[in-house]
């Protein structure tokens, strides 16, 4: 799924970077805390926290470098402070944080639960249900929607070859 994650050796931002076998823990349980049951759209999370993570390389947005911008999902600042908020165990943290977004984004990225729980969270408070039935029936299609209206950018090559890669992997059959 995301074929430059096995090693961190050589990563730019070596202390964000996480391998596979690191993150798959913490993936696993931002499905269990969201209730994302079905493959098609585990494999839609995944393919788009490896391709705004560089395969897990970052997660701070370093290009262009948006501050506040981050977690696996490159999550925008105004919805990392929302989902900070939704987590009781940060609201002392929020409360020193202020309105800093750097220091929210740091709240977050500093426990790996938070930092690849965010794309499960933006799927389940964000995606109406319309893309999340889609995903579930592993179209292309269906992807296409949940990546243009609900993460709100565009396809591209590389982002459907991820899909694609991702949906292989966890036997949803892409169509």
């Amino acid at each position: 799924m995301a074929p430059n994650s096995k090693t961190c050796a050589g990563a730019q931002f070596a202390a964000e970077c996480k391998t596979a076998a690191q993150a798959a823990p913490f993936i696993n349980a931002s499905l269990k805390t969201y209730g994302i049951t079905s493959a098609g759209e585990a494999a839609a999370l995944i393919s788009l926290m490896a391709f705004e993570s560089g395969d897990f390389k970052y997660n701070t947005n370093h290009f262009p470098g948006r501050p506040g911008q981050g977690t696996r999902n490159m999550q925008m600042p105004a919805f990392n402070m929302e989902y900070a908020k939704s987590i009781p165990a940060l609201k002392d943290g929020l409360a020193k944080a202020g309105t800093d977004v750097k220091a929210v984004l740091a709240l977050l990225t500093s426990n790996g639960e938070y930092d690849f729980g965010s794309a499960a969270w933006f799927m389940k408070t964000k995606c109406d249900e319309k893309v999340r039935s889609g995903l579930k029936t592993g179209t292309t299609d269906a992807w296409k929607m949940y990546i243009t209206e609900c993460i709100g950018t565009t396809v591209t090559a590389d982002r459907q070859a991820g899909w694609e890669k991702a949906a292989k992997a966890m036997g949803v059959p892409v169509h």
